[in-house]
C-alpha cells in the first residue's frame, strides 16, 4: 500500500469515529470566530448608523417608519430587540451579524450532506467558515448575514420540499421565504428564480410549488402597499445601473473575488459539467435547479436595476445558499482538480482580513465632542450621514442638512430625496444656517472629502457632491461667519484609507 493510500485509509477511519464530525465542525467554528472578530469594534458607517437609528424607535412603529427608508422590517425589528438586551455599541450590534455567520457553518454542512453526501457537506462547512464575504459582513450592523443564513435555509427547504416532494419541508419553505423577503427586497428575485427553476427542471412538482407560492403571497400581502409606495418614492438613487460585465461576474460576489470564481469554474469544467452531460439523475436535476435559481435571481436583479438602479455586491447574500452548495459539489465532482481548487481557496481566504476603512465618522465625532456645547447646530452636507453622527455625538444637538432642518435624527427620509435636493437652494440653506445660530455662537459643518469621483457617480451621490461643494463654498465666502477649526481627514485617519472619508469645519457667527 502506498503512502497516499495509507493516508486516505487513515483519514476515512478517523472520519468514521463518532467524535470526529463534531470536533471538525467545532474547529471550523473556532477558526471562523477568530477570522470574524478581528474588527468587531469597527466604527459604524452610513448604513449602520441608519440601522441602529431605526432600531431605536418604538418596536411597533418600525414597519410604518420604513416608508421613509425603502427596506422591509424583519432585520430592524430583530435588531431593535437585540439592542434592548445587549446595547447598541459596535461590538454588541456586530455580534448579531456574527451569530448568523457562525450559524451558517453547521447549517451549510447539514445542507450539503442532506442534498448530496457527507463529502459535500464537509466542503460546504469549510466554505461557510472561511468565505471572505461572510467574514466581511459578520462585522457589520446590517441584514446581509441574516439574509445569507436564510438563503441556506431556503435552499435546504426547496430541494427537500419541492424537488424531493417532502411535505414537511415544503411547509417550512413558506415561512423561510417570507422571512427572506421581509428581510431584504431582493428576496423577491429569489422567488422568481425558484419559480423558473421549478418550471424548467421539475415541472411535475409545479403544483406543490404553486401551493408554497400561494402561502408566501398570503403572508407577504400586508407589506405590498408599503413596497409599492417605497418603489414610487424611495428606491436606491445612490446606485448606478450595472453593466453586462457586472452581470457576468455577479455570482462570484458571494465568494468575494474573481480568483475564487475562476478556481471554481475550472473545477466545474473538470468534473461537474462532464457529469451533467453524461448522466440523467436526481443529482443532475438538483444541480440544474440550483444553477437556475442563482442565475435567474441575479438576472432578474440586473434587469430591474436597468430600470431602477439597486445593484451592489452586498445584496447577493440572497443567492449564497445555492451558490455555496454548487461550489461544494463542483469541488467534490472535480476530484483532484477540485481538491486543488479547495486548497487554493483556503490558502487565499485564510489570508483575508477586514479593515476598519468604511468611514471615519467615529474619529471625526471624537475630535468634535470635546468642544461642542448642548444645543449646538450640526449641518451635514451628506444628508444620510445624520443618523451615524447622531449616534456618535449623542443627543442634545440640533441637526440640519442641505435639505433643511432634521426632525428625526435617527433615520434619513429617502422619499423623493433627489427631487427635494435638486429643488433646494444652497444660498437659502446657508442663510437658514446662519440665522439659526446666535451672534458669537458656533456651529459645525460636516462634509465628505471628494477624492474619488467613481464613488460619487450615481444620480444621488453626484447631486450630493454638487450641493455639498456649493454649500461649503458659499459658507467659506460669507462675511457673517469665520472658520475657527477644521478637522481634516488626515488628522483623524493617518493609518486608514477610508472609502468615503468625512471632514468637519467649526464656524463662529460674527
Amino acid at each position: 500500500m502506498t503512502a497516499v493510500a495509507s493516508l486516505r485509509v487513515g483519514l476515512l477511519r478517523t472520519a468514521q469515529r463518532q467524535w470526529a464530525l463534531p470536533a471538525a465542525l467545532a474547529l471550523l467554528m473556532v477558526l471562523s470566530l477568530f477570522l470574524r472578530t478581528r474588527e468587531l469594534n469597527a466604527g459604524f458607517w452610513i448604513d449602520e448608523g441608519i440601522s441602529v437609528g431605526i432600531a431605536h424607535h418604538h418596536w411597533t412603529s418600525i414597519p410604518g417608519l420604513l416608508n421613509q427608508d425603502g427596506s422591509p422590517p424583519a432585520y430592524y425589528m430583530l435588531l431593535g430587540l437585540w439592542i434592548r438586551l445587549f446595547g447598541d455599541g459596535e461590538r454588541a450590534t456586530h455580534t448579531l451579524s456574527l451569530v448568523f455567520a457562525l450559524a451558517c457553518v453547521p447549517l451549510a454542512y447539514a445542507l450539503g450532506r442532506a442534498v448530496f453526501d457527507q463529502a459535500t457537506g464537509a466542503v460546504c462547512a469549510v466554505i461557510a467558515a472561511l468565505d471572505p464575504y461572510l467574514t466581511y459582513y459578520a462585522q457589520e450592523t446590517r441584514m446581509y448575514e441574516l439574509e445569507a443564513f436564510l438563503s441556506l435555509v431556503v435552499t435546504y427547504a426547496y430541494v427537500q420540499g419541492v424537488l424531493r416532494g417532502r411535505r414537511v419541508w415544503a411547509i417550512a419553505l413558506v415561512p423561510a421565504l417570507d422571512l427572506m423577503v421581509y428581510t431584504h427586497n431582493w428576496g423577491l428575485f429569489v422567488c422568481v428564480g425558484l419559480a423558473v427553476a421549478t418550471v424548467v427542471v421539475a415541472r411535475e412538482r409545479l403544483k406543490r410549488f404553486a401551493l408554497v407560492a400561494a402561502g408566501v403571497a398570503v403572508l407577504y400581502l400586508p407589506w405590498v402597499p408599503m413596497i409599492l409606495s417605497q418603489a414610487r418614492h424611495t428606491g436606491a438613487p445612490w446606485s448606478s445601473s450595472p453593466s453586462f460585465h457586472s452581470l457576468v461576474l455577479a455570482p462570484g460576489a458571494v465568494f468575494s473575488g474573481d480568483t475564487a470564481y475562476v478556481a471554481l469554474a475550472i473545477a466545474a469544467f473538470a468534473g461537474l459539467i462532464p457529469f451533467l452531460r453524461s448522466e440523467q439523475s436526481e443529482e443532475r436535476t438538483i444541480v440544474l435547479a440550483l444553477a437556475l435559481v442563482a442565475g435567474v435571481t441575479v438576472l432578474a436583479a440586473w434587469i430591474s436595476s436597468q430600470v431602477s438602479p439597486a445593484w451592489t455586491t452586498r445584496y447577493f447574500a440572497v443567492v449564497l445558499g445555492p451558490m455555496l452548495l454548487l461550489a461544494a459539489r463542483t469541488i467534490v465532482r472535480g476530484r483532484r482538480v477540485g481538491l486543488v481548487a479547495l486548497v487554493a481557496l483556503v490558502f487565499l481566504w485564510l489570508g483575508y482580513s477586514v479593515h476598519d476603512d468604511k468611514e471615519n465618522a467615529r474619529q471625526v465625532s471624537a475630535r468634535l465632542a470635546s468642544s461642542m456645547r448642548h444645543g449646538e447646530l450640526v449641518v451635514s452636507t451628506h444628508p444620510e450621514q445624520v443618523p451615524v453622527f447622531r449616534y456618535y455625538l449623542g443627543g442634545g444637538f440640533r441637526f440640519a442638512t442641505t435639505l433643511g432642518p432634521v426632525s428625526d435624527q435617527r433615520i434619513f427620509d429617502w422619499r423623493d430625496a433627489v427631487e427635494r435636493l435638486r429643488a433646494s437652494s444652497m444660498r437659502a440653506r446657508v442663510d437658514e444656517t446662519i440665522a439659526a445660530v446666535p451672534p458669537g455662537g458656533e456651529f459645525v459643518v460636516i462634509s465628505p472629502v471628494f477624492r474619488d469621483y467613481r464613488a460619487w457617480n450615481a444620480r444621488w451621490t453626484r447631486l450630493v457632491w454638487r450641493t455639498s461643494t456649493a454649500y461649503t463654498r458659499l459658507l467659506q465666502r460669507d462675511p457673517r461667519v469665520r472658520l475657527v477649526r477644521h478637522i481634516a481627514t488626515n488628522e483623524v485617519a493617518v493609518e486608514h484609507n477610508y472609502f468615503k472619508p468625512m471632514q468637519a469645519s467649526v464656524y463662529r457667527r460674527r
